[in-house]
């Protein structure tokens, strides 16, 4: 009998139904889709962020300038690091969020006799083998994305461009510079002749230098193998108390403080894991840009949240409107059922079940609809598809679940009123 009204009701109210099953599914669909996305956004929006150039930099520890945020011991002579050594940094714990990184040896050069051209000695699509077998491309032609190449193109030295360099926008301004053009190089130790491979704008004093191949810079600054500092560019956790903690001094945490702050993806732990691999060099988070990624992320994250409370409200009130209309209709209906004796807990309860069968129904339909929304989302803002989160399904069904009973409380408690006689007689 019970299940016969149930169907009964799915037959003569299908239309308000429907519209309740649609209203449940619309809120379903955005939290859905935002659950997904925000699930999913640290990846895409540190991606996004690599894209503005490195977070961390590595330099000798006789010549940083920075403080020594992680209690290293002792001093190194040289004022440069070791070539040989940059491998090290796809080794560490967190090697895969290490997704770019290039090194830098700055000289001063004559540049077709003008003297004090700064000279930056870099990779820039550099290969690399690395003892775990992975394989991989570094260097600044990633790393220096947004570089406006004003003439010509980006130097390739996969194509065995030994004898290239690029120039800065302001410098090929003022010494009349052009792609094409040949240059002449001027050392302490030495001459080099080199083609200008293209010139770029940076916006800010790299216009006013020349960048070269690395072992170009080495050789005009008779400093073989050796390198002035390192640029990180690496996927990164948001620092939150433990981090900061442990920036100031890892000593200070308890064994599972440590444990936990090394195994998760903070920009200090990274910076302290490349100290551990790198003999003699400090690491060291670019503040500016490590607060931004977690800042942003925060705030992504918080609007969307917003987003899906909003919505999950507005499909609340909707069911509370749809649901109170369709009590109202079957009141004469209820009304009997009290009159023949029928438990307001029983009423409720088939109401409730009626709601809750709607729910499902328009619950599945939205999650569909949501994850179909994500993947717009992500390939319009990221260019990617979004991960479908197993997690997602039970936190959407709880939610749906749940904005439906609450929707439906206001109508029941209106039920629970009703007056047979009044409902039966008209008054």
């Amino acid at each position: 009998m019970f299940f016969r009204m149930i169907k009964g009701a799915f037959v003569r109210q299908w239309k308000k139904m429907l519209m309740i099953a649609l209203t449940i599914a619309l809120g379903a669909s955005l939290a859905t889709a935002m659950l997904n996305v925000m699930m999913d956004v640290e990846d895409k929006v540190n991606q996004e962020l690599k894209t503005y150039g490195a977070n961390i930099t590595v330099s000798p520890k006789n010549a940083s300038i920075l403080q020594d945020l992680y209690d290293v011991e002792g001093q190194a002579e040289a004022a440069y690091l070791k070539e040989s050594e940059l491998g090290k940094i796809k080794t560490i714990f967190w090697a895969n969020n290490i997704v770019d990184f290039a090194p830098f040896l700055e000289t001063d050069v004559a540049l077709n006799g003008e003297a004090g051209v700064k000279l930056v000695g870099t990779w820039f699509n550099h290969h690399l083998s690395l003892p775990t077998g992975e394989e991989l491309d570094a260097g600044v032609t990633s790393l220096r994305s947004w570089w406006d190449i004003a003439e010509g193109e980006w130097l390739d030295e996969q194509a065995h461009e030994d004898d290239a360099v690029m120039v800065g926008a302001a410098i090929a301004a003022r010494l009349g510079l052009h792609a094409g053009d040949t240059v002449t190089l001027t050392g302490g130790s030495g001459e080099r002749t080199a083609r200008v491979a293209g010139v770029f704008d940076a916006g800010g004093d790299e216009d006013d230098a020349v960048y070269a191949p690395l072992h170009m810079a080495q050789a005009l600054a008779d400093a073989e193998g050796l390198i002035g500092s390192i640029e990180v560019s690496a996927l990164t956790t948001p620092d939150n108390e433990l981090a900061i903690k442990a920036a100031q001094d890892p000593g200070s945490l308890s064994i599972s403080q440590y444990e936990l702050w090394y195994c998760t993806a903070y920009v200090s732990s990274i910076c302290y894991q490349i100290m551990e691999a790198i003999p003699d060099c400090v690491a060291s988070a670019v503040r500016q840009v490590a607060d931004s990624e977690g800042e942003i992320l925060e705030k992504t994250k918080l609007l969307m949240v917003l987003i899906t409370v909003l919505s999950l409200i507005g499909s609340a009130l909707g069911i509370t409107n749809l649901v109170t209309a369709s009590v109202m209709e079957r009141s004469q209906e209820m009304g009997l059922m009290k009159a023949v004796g029928a438990h307001s807990r029983s009423i409720s309860g088939l109401v409730l079940t009626e709601i809750i069968i709607t729910a499902i129904v328009g619950g599945a339909i939205g999650y569909g609809a949501g994850f179909g929304f994500a993947q717009v989302i992500g390939h319009s803002v990221f260019g990617s598809a979004i991960e479908m989160k197993l997690m997602v399904v039970p936190i959407v069904a709880v939610l749906v679940i749940l904005v439906s009973l609450a929707g439906s409380v206001p109508a029941i408690r209106s039920l629970l009123k009703l007056d047979p006689a009044e409902v039966l007689h008209g008054h």
